[in-house]
């Protein structure tokens, strides 16, 4: 059984973090956290309170809700959502959300409420990301986006802060990215492998959670769930569906009682843009631009936090023992592999809290050169929210020594300097 504490803050950080204000005297970076009322959103919010208080103002910005829909019509995970209603929030404005014990107004996204901002933390559609964090930029801001819009641009890093802090530091453009949940889910534990054998293949079949696909995602899970709780259904071909009716919601087939063997939408040879992306971020985030990557992406009726099983293959011959010694050693890892003991993690234990969890460790029986895994990680947390959090530590640490070096008003000249290289 993995603790319930396992993962989340301590107490005292806790009710230390609930005793701040939402504004800090000068000294430290203003934040801005663009999408502060969707999925991801408001989970950086909590993380936000619980982890060091060095930030400033936390400026939260909501973008308009007729940027907020894919293609197909279903919200995107960022869509801010009125409680108990599948609609997004007209006027974000008119909210206040709560970060660092204190209530802040949510204001629209505009120029104006970028001014004077230090980072910006972008937690938002692939489409407004791409619109509005160069305006960021032009602001003077140092962007951290949790969306797909930059990933692949060789000028942006890809950043996992255990793995590859130091590329943090170059930004041609202003904007650093992270990789995207089902990435996350697992690249931790991997990079800490790799350091150790150098990772020569990847092979991995993901089962994502319904809140991969936001609000909308969740909400339709918990419809469908309810549709078939107390019947018989599941017996006869279609019944399932029947059922459910028109509530799919962001899937394609029915979730409850099912799994669905896709995620993303449909790009070249019938991958997914999901599959593809496992594959472009592991290569980018480990500095392997040609390593063989093969993904399935599977949907599960799963709430929160993303599972995959794992067949890394390595250059040199690995050993379980020395699997565990360097998984329990990884910052951000927990080793619960303990199978004679029914010692494993599962989606339902390991939900809520921050670190990769990795178990069912095995050798290969045909290759003494690869492992088999299992790992699961929470898709909203260190799947999005706190890779971004930890990459804005990065950043306000570096802008810390800026400061160190020549005061709070070389701070702000140098971001004034930053959007003036970039106009």
């Amino acid at each position: 059984m993995i603790p319930a504490e396992a993962g989340r803050p301590s107490l005292a950080d806790t009710a230390g973090a609930q005793a701040r204000t939402a504004r800090e005297p000068a000294g430290k970076p203003d934040l801005a956290v663009v999408g502060a009322t969707g999925a991801v959103g408001s989970v950086l919010l909590g993380i936000l309170s619980e982890r060091a208080d060095i930030w400033g103002e936390i400026r939260l910005i909501a973008p308009p809700s007729s940027q907020l829909r894919s293609g197909r019509g279903d919200l995107h995970p960022s869509s801010p959502l009125r409680s108990g209603r599948g609609e997004p929030d007209p006027c974000p404005g008119a909210r206040k959300l709560t970060v660092r014990g204190a209530e802040v107004e949510v204001v629209p996204l505009s120029e104006d409420a970028l001014d004077g901002i230090d980072v910006a933390m972008f937690a938002v559609p692939d489409e407004v990301a791409a619109q509005w964090a160069p305006v960021a930029v032009s602001k003077g801001a140092v962007v951290i986006d949790s969306s797909r819009a930059f990933r692949q641009d060789p000028d942006v890093p890809l950043v996992v802060p255990e793995i590859n802090a130091h590329t943090a530091r170059v930004r041609p453009r202003g904007i650093l990215a992270g990789p995207g949940c089902t990435t996350l889910a697992m690249i931790v534990a991997l990079g800490a492998l790799h350091a150790e054998y150098g990772l020569s293949e990847l092979i991995v079949s993901s089962y994502h959670a319904a809140s991969a696909a936001g609000r909308a995602g969740a909400e339709t899970l918990r419809a469908q769930l309810s549709a078939v709780s107390g019947t018989d259904l599941g017996a006869t071909p279609g019944d399932v569906r029947r059922a459910v009716g028109d509530t799919l919601g962001p899937f394609p087939a029915p979730l409850a009682l099912n799994v669905v063997p896709w995620a993303g939408t449909l790009q070249e040879d019938g991958w997914s843009s999901e599959e593809l992306d496992v594959r472009h971020e592991s290569r980018k985030v480990l500095g392997l631009p040609d390593l063989p990557v093969a993904a399935t992406c599977v949907r599960v009726p799963v709430l929160t936090t993303h599972s995959l099983t794992v067949h890394a293959r390595f250059e040199n011959e690995v050993t379980v023992g020395g699997a565990h010694e360097i998984l329990a050693a990884a910052p951000g890892v927990v080793l619960c592999d303990v199978p004679e003991e029914d010692e494993y993690p599962t989606p339902s234990d390991v939900v809520g809290t921050d670190p990769t969890w990795v178990g069912r460790v095995r050798r290969s029986l045909d290759d003494p050169r690869a492992l088999e895994l299992f790992v699961c990680g929470d898709n909203l947390r260190k799947g999005a929210a706190l890779n971004t959090a930890q990459i804005g530590e990065l950043v306000a640490g570096e802008l810390r020594e800026m400061r160190g070096m020549s005061g709070m008003s070389g701070m702000r000249g140098a971001r004034a300097e930053r959007g003036a290289r970039l106009e």
